[in-house]
């Protein structure tokens, strides 16, 4: 009988897929701007085809959300996010001013380890390679395990595509022997350059231990503020809206919302009019109760599915009409499970007496578990919008709009992406909405505008420069010691030239 340690195949297989894209990464940076255009449409073409079919194939394995709202967000990348990447230069010439004469060069990261949410599996891994690709990046994923089946067949999809325009082989690839070392020695591994992380916080410490430049897309406890001007019919249409697309699984949905309380009536009434239910103490904590295991990690049993069946596995019932559940709150606590991310139609309501109270609440629910990920006024005072944007630890506010379709810019002018880099306070080097523009790193070009001796440098006496060739002699650098310098600074530059290094 032959035993296999599937532990040591992933491990194998990483290396072999590194050590492949690495090279075929060599190739790709060759490749023009028109060409990786090129590409990106076919593959986006090619995806586009098995939408639907995807998003059934991923609600089925993963019983997370709805297949019809998974068919929604494969569209948007397929269709929105590829139209807006027309024209967008990311490698080469990608800005020149030719007044100041300096010039920037998109030079891509090189190798991409990439690992993708269970949440939205196909639309985050059709957005990944898009954008690596736009960049002339390689790019590498480790499928997560729940998703496995539907990352792998959509990547199968992506890579038959690609490799008919001339993509180099090894450039988009996949781990089919998932194990947490094979994925840990993906990211450590010599010829990767980058981790893009999008909603697996389980492998935040691996992402650490490997050592390398990590963009982590997360979620986080989002509030929303209904502030005193607001138009609150829109406010909590926006809301629900929001929290019930895909069962409120979207990284950028709101999590609780913060009301004025000379508003607070209204708003209460106009929730339950559009199809929410307040729940009694006993209900919340019932509900709230079956949310987080002993370990405190989410339990996956009550993620990503609808209001009615939130409520059954709590012990109680609620009309067919409602969409949305809501537990009223009073503090911000480690304990209350409503203080952190719920990834259901689920909301917990604080009610303020002015929009500073409201600020200081928001401020306590994004630092709340240190993700400072997305947050929603909805306000007509121009004034509380930009004291807002001043003191939250947030990577991104919206205004006016629901933080699902604001958040991966379908209703707002922020760079359309489903995957949404961390606050301020979160993980990761970027709060960005992640674009191709993240995977590069620019070269600057500056040409000499003006003389040494006119911004006052004059050209020193030979004999007053120190010698660095440690001879007896004249007082400065002899010629053999000139070459040695600059041999040195060319060898310096070459290395950091090489695909993978940065600046």
């Amino acid at each position: 009988m032959t035993i296999i340690d599937n532990d040591l195949l992933s491990i194998q297989k990483a290396r072999i897929l590194a050590e492949n894209a690495f090279e075929a990464q060599k190739r790709l940076a060759a490749f023009s701007q028109e060409k990786l255009d090129e590409i990106v449409e076919c593959i986006a073409d090619a995806a586009g085809k098995q939408a639907q079919a995807l998003a059934v194939m991923s609600h089925e394995e993963t019983e997370y959300g709805r297949w019809q709202d998974k068919y929604v967000k494969n569209g948007f990348v397929c269709g929105h996010v590829r139209r807006h990447l027309r024209g967008l230069r990311c490698v080469g010439i990608i800005g020149e001013d030719r007044q100041k004469q300096i010039m920037d060069v998109g030079v891509p990261m090189g190798v991409i380890a990439a690992l993708c949410p269970a949440t939205s599996p196909v639309s985050t891994t059709i957005y990944k390679a898009l954008i690596a690709i736009k960049s002339g990046n390689a790019i590498v994923f480790s499928p997560h395990p729940r998703a496995i089946k539907s990352i792998g067949h959509v990547l199968d999809i992506m890579i038959d595509a690609a490799h008919s325009k001339g993509l180099p082989e090894g450039s988009l690839a996949y781990l089919d022997t998932v194990t947490s070392g094979g994925t840990f020695e993906l990211m450590a591994h010599r010829a990767t350059s980058l981790i893009l992380n999008t909603g697996v916080p389980g492998m935040l410490p691996s992402c650490y231990r490997a050592g390398k430049p990590l963009i982590y897309a997360g979620t986080g406890n989002g509030p929303a503020f209904i502030e005193r001007t607001a138009d609150i019919r829109q406010a909590v249409r926006d809301i629900i809206l929001s929290k019930t697309f895909d069962n409120g699984i979207v990284s950028s949905a709101e999590q609780s919302v913060v009301v004025d309380s000379c508003r607070a009536d209204e708003v209460r009434q106009e929730f339950c009019q559009q199809g929410a239910y307040f729940m009694s103490e006993k209900e919340s904590l019932e509900l709230g109760a079956l949310f987080y295991r002993p370990d405190g990690k989410p339990s996956s049993r009550m993620i990503g599915v609808s209001a009615a069946t939130l409520a059954r596995r709590a012990g109680f019932d609620v009309p067919d009409h409602v969409r949305v559940l809501i537990a009223d709150r009073k503090y911000v606590s480690p304990d209350d499970p409503y203080s952190r991310g719920l990834m259901g139609p689920v909301l917990a309501l604080y009610v303020e007496d002015d929009w500073m109270g409201a600020c200081e609440k928001c401020i306590e629910l994004l630092l709340s578990e240190r993700n400072g990920h997305t947050l929603v006024i909805h306000s007509r005072d121009e004034e509380v919008i930009r004291q807002f944007a001043l003191k939250k630890p947030v990577g991104r506010m919206l205004v006016n709009t629901p933080a699902t379709f604001g958040g991966m810019g379908a209703t707002t002018n922020l760079f359309p992406s489903m995957t949404l880099g961390s606050g301020s306070a979160g993980d990761g080097f970027t709060s960005d909405n992640v674009s191709p523009m993240n995977l590069i790193y620019i070269r600057k070009i500056g040409y000499g505008v003006r003389s040494a001796e006119s911004m006052g440098y004059d050209v020193c006496p030979v004999e007053t420069v120190p010698c660095l060739s440690g001879n007896p002699g004249p007082k400065g650098l002899d010629i053999k010691s000139m070459q040695t310098l600059h041999r040195i600074l060319r060898e310096a530059v070459q290395v950091l030239d090489r695909p993978g290094n940065r600046y």
